[in-house]
């Protein structure tokens, strides 16, 4: 069968789904795919808007019958491939093809800790408890142990991270549940399936950590399809670095002693030094600053924090000692002993010098921290592991080039070699959209500015009725702009934080005229069509915080090599992060609104150009009767 008996006019697609329309730019994505696919070449391909790119991959993929990874960068895409697009697929061509959607260990409930949690007996909680014997009745008759199936316990319980594993503190083959374990038949079902589902986060984790199992999957796949491409960079900065959590030191001690409890209770000198590692967790977490923050791990350290870090040292040595001799005990206890060995390691690494070409930092937050060590540049990483084996590679989205350049994407990640294809979106967006930027905003720097920013917007919502996303490129500026507008608008007001992100996303479709505020989540992997949403607003160019650790650093190793690094990256980077924005606005062939982009750099900066030649080809205004205008059109349209 040929792509365009699926895909063209009169193709099964056009039989199967009720007003699909052939693309001529899907047609071209699919051919430049299929032919990557037969090369084992790598490709990379920015499908704008609208162009139908999941259906431009999955029927090569289909065609080509090879073992293939998708990776995606939200769980909304995820679902749409798994229990959408993929079935119609699949019904179309009639084909027999296994098709498997893998989630992290954390999405699977572990009968071990499952059990021991409600043999000890240990939560005070009234609330965890009742939760905890919810858990326990679900799990003694669920099939796969997904979590997201018990909806009666919160996403955001305590309680599921006390009954689901991490690599840390799985017992692996050791574990008395290990044939029974949902997450060992997750990984069996991948490995015999023709086409695996995987987020972004999870692929990166077989990469740099070689946990989870993914291993095992990973060397039999032919062709490895990463959409929603542009989180890539990022996340595999992430899984590339060393990391240490005090939640990762607060959750051995309590592990711990819970092994002790059930198998050396006449060990209790463990339970001393577990005490004694919480409240060293505590202390060194004061140590580093009551504000919440991010920065490069200091040169010359102030004397509380090296105090709190040499009494962590002697406490996790203490603990070591112990426990190697309460090892044989249990397999549990042997687990905690080598959690500990390999804990010590990571904090001498993190608490000491500074490797060279990596970025030594820490963040804190209310209750705990992270340290880590991220390499600058990740892609010489990337591109050893990509050119280990011959495969296809394929990275698409709907943003990944800057003035039509895919430069630093390509930097990013290595892909050098790659093929390289842009698609625009088959949208009419001169018709469709207008680029409202208001006049008389103050600088952005100006401590007034939110005040004028949530003006203006009054302004705009009264004409467009509500119906918008507000996005902001900082929580305290979004905190802020929400108590300024929840006495000012009649319209339902939503903010981002106040419950989970599926949840105010269906509150605000079904409400048809809301106000959401959001921040950086909300810029991408937001999917909502029609009338509903038909404003856009963005507070400002989102350009990184210039204090951020790592963005210090790469623009300090730029300059050595005599490169602008505002011209090579930081301005790049913030392009695309503004296209992202910009593209939760027309999602539909019929869908009209405005953005708004109330930063006055946009159009008084040598810069703005940049943004505004990525952008899509927009009418353009700073006329707020312009706006007024272009709503009344379209409601003479409705009507």
């Amino acid at each position: 069968m040929f792509l365009h008996e699926i895909l063209g006019e009169k193709g099964l697609l056009s039989q199967a789904i009720s007003g699909f329309t052939p693309r001529e730019a899907q047609q071209k994505m699919a051919d430049a795919i299929d032919q990557t696919l037969k090369l084992d070449a790598q490709l990379i391909v920015e499908a704008g808007t609208g162009t139908g790119k999941t259906f431009g991959y999955l029927v090569p993929i289909f065609l080509s019958e090879k073992k293939t990874i998708i990776s995606t960068g939200t769980k909304n895409l995820q679902d749409q491939l798994f229990f959408k697009d993929i079935p119609v697929i699949k019904k179309i061509l009639s084909f027999p093809v296994n098709v498997v959607l893998l989630k992290g260990r954390a999405n699977y409930v572990c009968k071990q800790r499952l059990l021991r949690n409600v043999e000890d007996g240990r939560f005070i909680s009234p609330q965890v408890v009742t939760e905890l014997h919810k858990v326990n009745e679900w799990a003694a008759i669920t099939t796969i142990g997904d979590i997201s199936e018990l909806t009666t316990v919160p996403e955001d319980s305590t309680i599921w991270r006390e009954v689901t594993s991490t690599a840390d503190n799985c017992l692996g083959q050791d574990c008395p549940f290990y044939k029974d374990c949902f997450v060992v038949k997750a990984r069996q079902a991948a490995m015999a399936a023709d086409i695996v589902i995987v987020n972004h986060h999870l692929f990166f984790a077989d990469m740099a950590l070689q946990e989870d199992g993914f291993g095992e999957l990973l060397p039999g796949a032919d062709a490895i399809i990463f959409d929603e491409a542009h989180h890539l960079p990022e996340i595999a900065s992430q899984f590339f670095s060393t990391t240490l959590t005090g939640r990762q030191l607060l959750e051995l001690a309590r592990d711990t002693e819970a092994e002790v409890l059930l198998s050396a209770n006449d060990m209790r000198d463990i339970i001393e030094q577990t005490d004694k590692l919480q409240a060293a967790t505590h202390e060194i977490r004061i140590a580093m600053g009551l504000e919440i923050r991010r920065a490069l791990w200091p040169e010359t350290m102030p004397q509380s924090l090296e105090m709190s870090i040499q009494y962590i040292k002697h406490v996790l040595q203490t603990l070591e000692e112990i426990l190697k001799i309460a090892a044989v005990r249990s397999k549990g206890l042997e687990n905690c002993w080598r959690r500990t060995l390999q804990i010590i390691e990571r904090f001498n690494l993190l608490t000491g010098k500074t490797p060279e070409d990596t970025v030594h930092w820490f963040e804190t937050y209310a209750q705990s921290f992270t340290l880590q060590l991220t390499p600058i540049i990740v892609a010489d990483y990337f591109k050893q592991y990509i050119e280990e084996k011959k495969r296809a590679w394929i990275f698409t989205s709907a943003t990944l080039s800057v003035k039509n350049n895919f430069q630093l994407f390509v930097d990013s990640l290595g892909l050098h070699n790659a093929l390289q294809l842009q698609l625009k979106s088959p949208f009419d967006y001169q018709k469709q959209s207008l680029l409202y930027v208001p006049r008389g905003l103050p600088d952005t720097h100006s401590q007034h500015y939110t005040d004028a920013l949530v003006d203006a917007a009054i302004s705009v919502l009264e004409i467009t009725q509500g119906k918008a996303f507000l996005l902001f490129t900082s929580y305290k500026a979004m905190e802020y702009a929400h108590k300024q507008l929840k006495d000012r608008i009649d319209f339902p007001l939503l903010l981002q934080g106040t419950m989970p992100k599926k949840e105010l996303i269906d509150q605000f479709k079904a409400y048809g005229n809301a106000v959401l505020l959001g921040t950086s989540s909300f810029w991408y992997g937001v999917d909502v069509r029609g009338d509903a949403l038909s404003c856009v607003m963005i507070d400002k160019l989102p350009f990184a915080a210039p204090e951020d650790p790592i963005l210090k650093a790469r623009i300090q190793m730029l300059r050595k090599q005599g490169i602008d690094p505002f011209q090579a990256y930081q301005l790049p980077s913030a392009v695309l992060m503004l296209k992202q924005g910009a593209g939760r606005l027309i999602r539909d062939i019929n869908d009209r609104g405005v953005l708004m982009i109330c930063d006055p750099r946009l159009v008084g900066s040598r810069y703005g150009e940049a943004f505004l030649q990525s952008l899509p080809d927009m009418s353009r205004t700073r006329d707020l009767n312009k706006v007024r205008e272009f709503f009344e059109v379209k409601q003479e349209a409705k009507v």
